[in-house]
């Protein structure tokens, strides 16, 4: 218990919180390590470098790879998420032209407005 008194809700307060922080800490250390490990830009040699600032200094060592890599995290999980769509597209065997066509229809029979064919078909050519 964080206070001394027993159970109070003082300390029940602060026990949430605190497990509420170490999940938080423990999501942020699995989201860096995944990118980091993901990565092929990085040599080996860099990688291993973090892996022990993120061990021997973990919430300097995520907040400083947050700092520095964060802008290109969020890009490559872009790219991961287009690359893992085109992927299912080429399996299941529907291409963006496919689903071009079928919005097409849905908009000449007036199931879709034009604002939303408009909106749906940004979406697909992403």
């Amino acid at each position: 218990m964080l206070f001394q008194g027993g159970f109070t809700f003082t300390n029940f307060v602060a026990d949430v919180f605190a497990v509420f922080m170490f999940i938080l800490w423990f999501w942020l250390l699995i989201t860096v390590s995944r990118d980091l490990f993901r990565r092929h830009d990085v040599s080996g040699l860099g990688k291993v470098l973090w892996v022990i600032f993120l061990i021997v200094l973990p919430y300097i060592g995520i907040f400083a790879y947050i700092l520095t890599q964060g802008r290109s995290m969020a890009e490559r999980e872009q790219a991961q998420a287009k690359e893992a769509r085109d992927e299912l597209r080429k399996f299941v065997g529907f291409s963006a032209a496919d689903e071009i066509e079928k919005l097409d229809r849905l908009k000449s029979t007036g199931s879709i407005s034009e604002q939303e064919y408009t909106k749906l078909r940004a979406r697909v050519v992403q």
